[in-house]
């Protein structure tokens, strides 16, 4: 009877010398002589290789030739202790099959070190690399500790639509939705196009955000969570941008603004504590690669903690709570402000900068810092109103490395001011919106994680497009 697949991760945690096995993965790198072959194995269940022990007397010269790196094999075998360094088993071959053939020539990813600009044009295959699979690995557990954190508090999880006539956010840059004739689309008779004519019979977008809808469910279910992907068409090119990302939106009817911060942070530290205690080789790897990376760079561009460190420092610390206010006066008095080593200066009314935001973190309070009660003239419309009639109650959260990684906010329940912020600020068409605050009104909050943000926080990665399987940015939709 032939022997089951076994995965490489299984083999490493459990397997033993004499056991006789089949693994099934990819060559990483060949290398051997007259009398034997050592080939290294991936499967992509751990970022360990297994190492192939092959005697070329036993197999075909041909076949041979076919095992190059990134070609499939399955290898049957029995498992000994390894004699080199740093792994505590190996596989003595006893029969090789070449699944699928890698040509040597034409592979792109050759055993050498390939830099993340190269490896985003061939972004179909850059998860074959020990760096690529690391972080998707890690994004998988951390994607299923989202769900299960909310699942064992009773959180509903609410589907909220991709396609949408409102723009959450008053912010504009959204995709739009059609099916009219690009070409010849019917006009009105203003010489507009005439969206009623459109599929939906108006104009609609993808989605920035699934925080209203969210809000409605969580005025009839009590507590609910949103976990999908968002679009905005803004036509950005920096490392914290992308045009297509997953957010997680909780929305929770009667928590007040202390309840809404204490859930945040709770929900950060129980997925980095899911993260560090599943991932643990993919960390340890990833927190090595950055502290080689981190060599080339100058002083003061280094992280102060290491990967490991940081994301410790996060679950050892309570998150300091302070208004937007006192946030600012520190930083008006801190040296870097004085000596003017600030790219963007400091004053009361302006949205703080990653540079304010982790120098409060980093240096000032060194811990993370959840900041409350920003100037409500730099936060969206729907935000409760402060009675100094200046604020709005909302709250960011701040980590180290990465500033803001959270934003939230008890949201406006009085129809009264909500309507009256909403024609100042032109958002009109929500009508559906405000009937939670005419029917059965009350105190609700939420908040929103982007989740590349905080995939890119526990992996150390520097360029949010290489911690999402195929970014999507300004011209390029490829794969």
């Amino acid at each position: 009877m032939p022997l089951n697949r076994t995965k490489i991760v299984t083999l490493i945690s459990e397997g033993k010398e004499g056991d006789e096995i089949v693994v099934k993965g990819w060559v990483r790198t060949k290398r051997g002589s007259k009398n034997v072959v050592f080939i290294s194995l991936n499967d992509g269940s751990t970022i360990t290789n297994l190492q192939i022990v092959a005697d070329p007397n036993h197999f075909d010269e041909d076949l041979l030739k076919d095992i190059t790196t990134g070609a499939a094999l399955s290898v049957s075998g029995s498992l000994v202790s390894s004699q080199g360094s740093g792994q505590g088993i190996e596989l003595n071959a006893q029969s090789i099959t070449v699944l699928g053939k890698a040509d040597a020539l034409d592979y792109p990813l050759q055993p050498k070190k390939h830099s993340f600009e190269f490896l985003r044009e061939h972004a179909h295959l850059r998860m074959r690399t020990n760096t690529f699979s690391a972080v998707m690995r890690i994004r998988n557990v951390a994607a299923f500790a989202v769900h299960e954190f909310f699942h064992k508090k009773g959180f509903v999880y609410l589907h909220t639509p991709i396609i949408t006539g409102s723009d959450a956010e008053g912010a504009g840059e959204m995709f739009r939705v059609t099916t009219l004739d690009l070409k010849q689309p019917p006009l009105d008779e203003h010489g507009d196009i005439n969206f009623s004519e459109d599929f939906f019979g108006k104009a609609t977008n993808l989605t920035v955000s699934g925080q209203l809808e969210g809000e409605l469910g969580a005025m009839a279910l009590g507590e609910i969570y949103t976990f999908g992907p968002t679009f905005r068409a803004e036509n950005s090119n920096t490392t914290r941008h992308l045009s297509e990302f997953w957010m997680i939106e909780p929305e929770m009817a009667f928590y007040e603004l202390k309840e809404d911060m204490d859930l945040a942070e709770e929900f950060l530290k129980y997925l980095i504590k899911e993260v560090v205690s599943k991932c643990e080789d993919d960390i340890t790897f990833l927190t090595k690669r950055e502290l080689d990376e981190e060599k080339t760079k100058p002083q003061n561009q280094r992280h102060e903690l290491n990967l490991k460190e940081r994301l410790q420092f996060v679950l050892d610390n309570e998150f300091v709570r302070i208004n937007y206010t006192e946030a600012i006066d520190i930083l008006l008095q801190s040296k870097p402000n004085k000596k003017g080593k600030f790219t963007y200066p400091v004053a009361w009314g302006i949205d703080m900068q990653s540079e304010h935001e982790r120098y409060l973190v980093e240096k000032h309070f060194k811990k993370p810092v959840i900041i409350t009660d920003y100037p409500k003239d730099i936060k969206a419309f729907y935000m409760k109103q402060n009675e100094d009639g200046k604020t709005v109650a909302a709250m960011d959260v701040l980590f180290p490395g990465i500033g803001e990684i959270v934003g939230g906010s008890q949201r406006e329940e009085n129809l009264e001011k909500l309507t009256a912020r909403m024609e100042e600020m032109g958002i009109n068409e929500l009508d559906w919106y405000l009937d939670t605050r005419r029917f059965g009104t009350a105190p609700h909050s939420g908040f929103g994680l982007g989740f590349e943000r905080f995939i890119l926080f526990v992996t150390g990665m520097s360029n949010i497009r290489d911690v999402i399987p195929f970014p999507r940015t300004p011209n390029n939709a490829e794969f």
